[in-house]
């Protein structure tokens, strides 16, 4: 019997696993240079294992940040069904506030991956967390002719009255990262309370039992409310107080705008500072998002006081990009965020049923532990 080729071995090994649920969907397989070492093969071997999955569009590769796994069943023939190729033009439009390297860049990837996939053409605007832009932006969008739009709402105390219109118009709309709750608008995002309960819990473990709760003032946004609920309960779960007197709900200079304020930043550092010096007994810091937990590592820094503290937050680079992480942190299943929305906004577009809510698997980076 003539012996099965390495590569396939390999194949065949990896989408058992897939199919068992050893790696479930959004889960990141193991390297080339990683299942090269483990089957004592060349790399250019375990590269075309890998390449056949996603070949067959079991996987997606990201050059940098290593292979993840796509939802099962996804139809490889969907494309052509769907238009692609034929000449129709289908626009799709995408309101973000922001996106950059710590939060954003994989989410357009896989929006763009998915619609190039299925024959749509993305429109990207940009809010930078202002109400009156996403106004702006979602009324230029339906004149233009969109099909839909997939909307991370701009962070406030009340709720955009355009994407109400929309929602009582049954205008095709999917929410990513935060949710409007009461509506019935789909949501593809994160599980962010359990993400938070999880963090916290590291933090406890660690043995920082005194610990500061960092995000921007708007604590009614849902992800932002969802990461605070998740922190308080595990203190009280650990039987451990929180109060007011360590949460700092106002760091202004952190939200997205399109242009630099260093009076607003210099504001923020010196707020943080002064907790710090007043509050020496606190010793774990929780940041809602990657930008305010470098900006409270840097005061720790210029202290002089990073060994013995230490910050966590969401959002950041994965192992892929960073094989020594100084700091504990979540990483969202951004890509296949940005997938499934457009899966699912496609779907409302052909009147078809849609989950209410849909949470892609996260991931806790280790950081190096003190």
């Amino acid at each position: 019997m003539k012996k099965e080729p390495l590569y396939l071995k390999i194949y065949n090994d990896l989408l058992l696993g897939m199919k068992e649920g050893l790696y479930p969907a959004g889960s990141r397989l193991p390297s080339e240079k990683e299942l090269s070492e483990q089957y004592q093969v060349s790399r250019i071997t375990s590269k075309k294992a890998l390449e056949m999955l996603s070949d067959g569009n079991m996987i997606t590769r990201m050059p940098g940040k290593g292979s993840y796994v796509l939802e099962t069943g996804e139809d490889t023939g969907q494309k052509k069904q769907d238009g692609a190729g034929t000449g129709s033009r289908r626009l799709l439009g995408i309101v973000l506030d922001s996106f950059g390297t710590a939060f954003g860049g994989d989410l357009l990837a896989g929006i763009e991956r998915e619609c190039r996939r299925t024959g749509f053409y993305p429109v990207l605007k940009c809010t930078y967390g202002s109400m009156e832009e996403e106004t702006r932006a979602i009324r230029e969008l339906t004149a233009l002719g969109v099909s839909g739009i997939i909307l991370m709402c701009a962070q406030g105390e009340v709720y955009n009255e355009t994407v109400l219109r929309l929602s009582v118009e049954k205008f095709p709309i999917v929410l990513v990262d935060r949710e409007l709750k009461g509506l019935p608008i789909p949501f593809v995002g994160t599980d962010n309370y359990s993400a938070a309960r999880e963090l916290t819990e590291i933090l406890l473990r660690r043995g920082h039992t005194e610990n500061c709760f960092l995000s921007h003032p708007f604590m009614r946004t849902s992800s932002v409310k969802a990461r605070f609920n998740g922190f308080r309960d595990c203190h009280l779960e650990h039987r451990l107080l929180t109060g007011e007197s360590l949460w700092i709900t106002d760091i202004g200079s952190m939200l997205p705008t399109p242009d630099e304020n260093e009076v607003a930043e210099y504001e923020d550092v010196k707020k943080i500072e002064g907790f710090v010096k007043a509050h020496p007994k606190v010793t774990g810091f929780f940041a809602v998002d990657h930008t305010i937990g470098v900006m409270v590592y840097k005061i720790l820094k210029r202290l002089g006081l990073e060994r013995e503290k230490e910050v966590v937050f969401f959002d950041g680079l994965d192992e892929a990009n960073d094989s020594n992480p100084v700091f504990t942190h979540v990483m969202q299943g951004e890509f296949l965020i940005g997938v499934r929305a457009v899966k699912c906004l496609r779907d409302r577009i052909e009147g078809k049923e849609v989950a209410e809510t849909t949470y892609i698997p996260y991931r806790i980076v280790q950081g190096e532990k003190k």
